[in-house]
């Protein structure tokens, strides 16, 4: 082939290449970025539509709730169900790309069956994680925000979803639990909180006297302008709960809104510290007595 004859030719297949890419992008091109734009307009709406949607829900269902209670049950709905819709979008949208681009989805169907067919036989532990979450979330057992125990593990709910839940304990490790490993859920932030302390103090004092002491700082400290907010019922003695080895053991509680307890509760011991200190109330330690022969 000489040089005239490889340039006509050249010129040819680049007219027939160019020509190729135009009709493809003109028929093929344009509709797939319409349906990009589509599915992200699509995702986009049903964002709104959904968060609005659990809105009213949870105005409606749980309207006896507090503020915060409400607000951590839409924020745990939104992230599952959103999170749900985005990956139906993402794989509905890819397989009309894909067959608009002339690839056959037929087999990546078929792949999906026989996937499914793997997750039957050997999936079973992902599918129980599935339910269990299911059943977590619709019975509102806990939710982003609240402080919980499951499986052995204490700490806040930083994220929840159908398959795992995340915990942040008091020394900032992440635990990712499996929510088909959960058999028991302790929920220590729901609704309201308990301060619950058990006091110790020397078998000398006089108990009433103690009741009276111990009763009074509890109303002082729901009283107090920097604490009444987080206190619903004064903290206030339950009665004698033991006699232990060296103490009388005293149970005093009271009722603070949802994670408040903690903060209340040291609050309550500094105070009772102090206060014992300014009236002689012994708080009683183990004394030990060395003879030596």
């Amino acid at each position: 082939m000489d040089y005239f004859t490889f340039l006509v030719y050249n010129m040819v297949m680049s007219d027939y290449t160019l020509s190729f890419i135009t009709d493809w992008v003109l028929n093929h091109g344009i509709k797939i970025i319409i349906i990009i734009f589509g599915a992200f307009i699509f995702l986009k709406a049903s964002k709104v539509f959904f968060k609005k949607a659990i809105s009213h829900y949870v105005a409606g269902a749980y309207h006896a709730r507090s503020e915060e209670a409400k607000e951590k049950r839409e924020k745990t709905l939104q992230a599952v169900f959103l999170s749900t819709i985005k990956v139906i979008i993402y794989l509905a949208a890819a397989l009309i790309i894909l067959s608009e681009a002339g690839i056959d989805t037929t087999p990546l169907i078929a792949g999906a069956g026989i996937i499914g067919l793997a997750f039957g036989f050997g999936g079973q532990y992902l599918m129980k994680d599935l339910i269990s979450g299911f059943f977590i979330i619709l019975e509102d057992q806990y939710r982003k925000g609240d402080v919980v125990k499951i499986a052995d593990i204490s700490g806040m709910v930083e994220d929840i979803n159908l398959r795992r839940t995340i915990l942040r304990d008091l020394d900032g490790k992440e635990h990712h639990v499996p929510n088909g490993i959960i058999r028991t859920t302790t929920n220590m932030t729901k609704s309201w909180s308990r301060a619950h302390l058990d006091i110790g103090v020397a078998y000398k004092e006089n108990v009433d006297y103690v009741f009276d002491v111990l009763n009074r700082l509890g109303k002082e400290m729901a009283e107090d302008p920097k604490w009444k907010d987080d206190i619903l019922s004064p903290i206030k003695v339950a009665g004698l709960d033991d006699f232990a080895e060296s103490a009388i053991i005293i149970k005093v509680f009271g009722d603070t809104k949802p994670i408040r307890q903690w903060d209340v509760m040291r609050e309550y011991r500094r105070r009772v510290k102090n206060e014992f200190d300014k009236l002689g109330i012994e708080i009683p330690f183990p004394h030990r007595i060395v003879i030596q022969r």
